[in-house]
């Protein structure tokens, strides 16, 4: 690891010292932020292949609907029967704090106070397959923006966990060795200059004492 460009004085490993405390305690505590978001994020992941395989075991449903539907109906009547919805809806989109990331949470109203006044048709002329497949629409798409809302959080959270990974790797790998190795060069500098300033000092001292004999023999 590469020595940094500094001078090799006191203050200078006083400064270091204290970036390499500060480095130490922000690698830690990013650490505990990545394995936090990871843990929020794997149950997240496990949720959302649940909810995935109920939504698509209801769509499944629906399709399944919507074909005997088209085959025992005309597509006269079929289209006449869904040209105009009896509902619409508002969708309200929010955010939450997870770890620091802000997900999505995705809210919607009816237009109607009865959420299962839903069929646009008498019951008349229509199958009970259609009846089926709208009502089965209608079941799932709570589930579908819940489903939107958890995939866009997976993705922001796991962008996020890259994010602090590189973050930890920078200090673990970069920093904290640098910072390390530069403090050891800076002491082993100041200790050579420590150990030539007292070689020099018992050097003066020993010409004093001679030339303090020479003084008195002479």
């Amino acid at each position: 690891m590469a020595v940094m460009r500094v001078n090799p004085t006191r203050m200078e490993l006083t400064r270091l010292k204290k970036r390499l405390k500060v480095a130490r305690r922000g690698h830690k505590l990013l650490k505990d932020k990545r394995d936090e978001l990871m843990k929020k994020f794997l149950e997240l992941v496990r949720k959302n292949k649940e909810l995935r395989e109920k939504v698509e075991e209801m769509l499944m449903t629906v399709h399944q609907n919507f074909l005997i539907a088209r085959a025992v109906m005309s597509s006269e009547s079929l289209e006449a029967a869904l040209m105009f919805p009896k509902q619409s809806i508002s969708l309200e989109v929010s955010t939450k704090n997870i770890m620091s990331v802000d997900v999505p949470v995705l809210e919607y109203k009816t237009s109607s106070p009865d959420d299962t006044d839903i069929y646009p048709y008498g019951f008349a002329a229509t199958s009970a397959e259609l009846d089926g497949a709208i009502g089965t629409l209608s079941e799932v798409l709570p589930y579908i923006l819940e489903l939107a809302q958890m995939e866009k959080s997976a993705q922001l959270l796991a962008e996020e966990i890259e994010k602090t990974r590189r973050r930890v790797n920078a200090l673990e790998y970069v920093m904290i060795p640098q910072l390390t190795e530069t403090i050891k060069y800076i002491t082993m500098k100041l200790d050579e200059n420590e150990r030539g300033n007292l070689t020099r000092l018992m050097k003066v001292k020993d010409l004093m004492i001679e030339q303090a004999k020479r003084s008195m023999n002479e």
